[in-house]
């Protein structure tokens, strides 16, 4: 390891043990772990700092259920006790940004604040699984968005109730094309 990073190596480890998992045990979250895990979101680097997304925490079991529904019955929502809906806000940065801000830095900001808070999570001990196959305008009726506010990801949170292997990558050969 280079001289510097050994300070920073937790974070490869969080980035190592984060898995998508679907299954949650019963257990309620802890009110100062929610907390950490929204302020790394709201922590996350956005277009000018502008923050083009809006958070919606729903906790009740109905609403819950309703989102596990509106996500094509993806019905693990409804079992973690917290899902966490990231919605891009365009109308936050379209007038520095114009179009490219309201169709892409927004949406843009929405997911690495998503990122942060799955990221979060995982630190804490938490278990999440990014879902992003839903019914946009169902979501956004469940949770009360405003129109222009786009759902881009549902993030449950909870204490996991499976250990799902680690999947399988492309190789870095593959993937990464040195230009």
């Amino acid at each position: 390891m280079q001289e510097g990073v050994s300070q920073y190596a937790a974070v490869f480890d969080v980035i190592d043990r984060r898995r998508s998992v679907r299954a949650y045990a019963d257990d309620a979250i802890d009110e100062r772990q929610l907390r950490q895990i929204l302020e790394a979101a709201n922590a996350a680097p956005s277009a000018g700092n502008l923050q083009a997304y809006e958070i919606y925490l729903v906790r009740e079991q109905d609403l819950r259920r309703q989102l596990a529904a509106a996500a094509l019955s993806q019905d693990f929502l409804a079992c973690a006790p917290i899902v966490l809906v990231f919605c891009a806000n365009p109308r936050r940065n379209q007038a520095r940004y114009g179009d490219r801000g309201r169709d892409l830095y927004a949406i843009q900001d929405a997911t690495i604040a998503c990122t942060f808070a799955m990221l979060a999570a995982t630190a804490l001990g938490l278990a999440t699984v990014w879902v992003g196959a839903f019914r946009e305008g169902e979501v956004r009726r469940v949770v009360g968005a405003a129109p222009h506010e786009r759902p881009v990801a549902l993030l449950p949170v909870g204490v996991a109730g499976e250990s799902p292997d680690r999947p399988p990558r492309r190789s870095l050969d593959r993937l990464v094309h040195e230009v």
